[in-house]
């Protein structure tokens, strides 16, 4: 994969020292109309160079800077003359690096706390006054305990008595909370502060501007060659496939692998959509019956995601045979699958679930990638489908995993439960339509459970499946918390379930947060 590099010179480098939310900076950063990159503090490499940043974030971390091997930042950042803003480690780290002191031991403060403002500040100009309070959100175990020269106190917390610093002068500054979480109300206007009025970056990253140089850029690299895309019927891949048709047109042929795990209806509107509505080659593949023969009698998570897996992989390829002379393969890889993540262990991630997704393809077929997202946030590729023209119904949907049904039937799979499971999920999904509620809800989905329980229904007994619904509230997917329905709601969905849906007798709630749960079942 070639490295992204953006057209502009409106661009902001953030130095990631491994927080857990760094992506959250550059969320803020993009929302602010900024373009802006995430790379490790340890592989900068020529990044300062080809990004000429008018700007740079050093985002919090885990480690503590009084340690010997901790994270340091780059001596050229200070020779790049722009201005820098430090967060939480970022803080401790610039403070460090310009002869500032740092004290490890018992400093905690998480959570929220005020900060009280001292003097001015470009940062919080038009946001905070001085003399007054404002909630912040503090994650740290250390603290600063003496500025460098040139630097001045802003505000201060309990916990921090330089919570907020700056040198005007060089426009250095640092705060020790996050104002990248929502849990710091105005975070997100400081860091407007810091891009347009200290940085002085313009609204430049819109979708408009990015559609136009992202069908450029496909023109270019693709030429005249062929490109086949692995459809799968969900945002990602749908958008980066009417992208690249606006870019290239009919050299692009969509192969659409149907493995009978998808929603009620899908099918028929992904064919619907992209053959009849955008005149997009499509090859809709019904592979129903091979994916439920191998997955028959499978009831381990990971074996049924690997099956599920290597059939969507050997289907696609035997049908992009059948097409012939493709040069490069589609995907919709986005921006968080690319940032490089820091490591402190020197260990890799554990692996909570393997992914579903055509990684293993390039390889196997000897094709070269084309991925027009991944420099883009969900929300930006959301954004950026309504600038296509695709209805907000589709682009606005929840987010749907690769192995489809297989996953959200804990156990064994077959036809007639995955028929169960599909009905059940269309009428909770059309309740929560009706009652409003859809766009407020992250994902929300059924489970069928490989329980049964005695039911009654009328005089006789019933022996049937049990039906979980799950619904949560989130970010980015990395944390989530269950969304608060009134039990009305969840009655009269149960109702039409048990009533509507012969198999299942029984429903229940899912009230689990992410973590120590995950937001799909398995």
């Amino acid at each position: 994969m070639t490295d992204i590099i953006h057209d502009t010179t409106q661009n902001i480098l953030i130095v990631d020292f491994g927080s857990q939310v760094t992506q959250l900076i550059a969320r803020r950063v993009r929302e602010a109309g900024v373009y802006c990159e995430v790379h490790p503090f340890n592989n900068l490499g020529d990044k300062l160079e080809t990004l000429k940043p008018k700007g740079v974030i050093l985002s919090g971390g885990p480690a503590s800077v009084t340690d010997d091997m901790a994270p340091e930042i780059h001596p050229d950042i200070w020779a790049l003359d722009v201005p820098v803003f430090g967060i939480c480690y970022g803080q401790q780290a610039m403070c460090m690096s310009l002869g500032g002191k740092v004290e490890g031991g018992d400093h905690r403060e998480f959570g929220r706390a005020d900060v009280e403002i001292t003097a001015p500040c470009p940062l919080f100009e038009g946001v905070w006054e001085v003399g007054q309070k404002y909630p912040v959100w503090m994650s740290h175990g250390d603290r600063v305990v003496d500025i460098p020269e040139g630097f001045v106190v802003k505000g201060k917390s309990p916990g921090a008595p330089f919570a907020l610093i700056a040198d005007e002068a060089k426009k250095r500054f640092a705060v020790q909370f996050h104002p990248e979480v929502v849990h710091t109300p105005d975070g997100a206007k400081l860091i407007s502060n810091f891009v347009h009025k200290i940085c002085g970056c313009d609204n430049s990253w819109t979708m408009a501007a990015y559609r136009e140089m992202a069908i450029e850029r496909i023109r270019e690299e693709v030429g005249d060659a062929k490109v086949i895309c692995g459809l799968s019927g969900g945002v990602d891949s749908s958008v980066a496939a009417v992208l690249i048709h606006e870019a290239i047109g009919d050299q692009l042929t969509c192969i659409f692998v149907d493995h009978g795990l998808l929603r009620m209806n899908e099918a028929e509107e992904v064919v619907t959509l992209f053959r009849d509505h955008y005149n997009i080659p499509l090859v809709h593949v019904d592979a129903e019956d091979t994916f439920m023969g191998e997955l028959d009698g499978k009831s381990d998570p990971e074996e049924k995601r690997k099956i599920i897996g290597r059939l969507f992989i050997e289907t696609f390829e035997e049908e992009a045979k059948k097409v012939g002379g493709a040069e490069f393969l589609a995907q919709g890889t986005l921006y968080p699958d690319v940032i490089e993540s820091v490591s402190f262990t020197g260990g890799p991630s554990v692996t909570i679930k393997s992914h579903h997704n055509v990684g293993g393809l390039p390889e196997k077929m000897n094709l070269k990638l084309v991925e027009p997202l991944r420099e883009l946030f969900k929300d930006e590729v959301r954004e950026l489908g309504r600038e296509l023209g695709l209805p907000d119904s589709f682009v606005g949907r929840h987010p749907f995993p690769g192995p489809g049904l297989a996953i959200r039937c804990p156990g064994g799979i077959n036809k007639e439960k995955a028929d169960i499971l599909r009905k059940a999920d269309a009428i909770y999904l059309d309740e929560i339509r009706k009652s409003g509620q859809y766009d407020k809800i992250w994902q929300a989905f059924a489970v069928l459970l490989p329980v049964q329980t005695v039911g009654v229904m009328g005089d006789g007994r019933t022996y049937e499946f049990v039906c979980a619904l799950r619904a949560v509230t989130s970010v980015d997917g990395m944390t989530a918390d269950f969304y608060h329905y009134d039990m009305e709601f969840l009655g009269r969905t149960a109702t039409r379930i048990i009533n509507e849906v012969k198999g299942i007798n029984r429903v229940v709630y899912d009230v689990t947060s992410k973590p120590p749960g995950t937001i799909e079942w398995e």
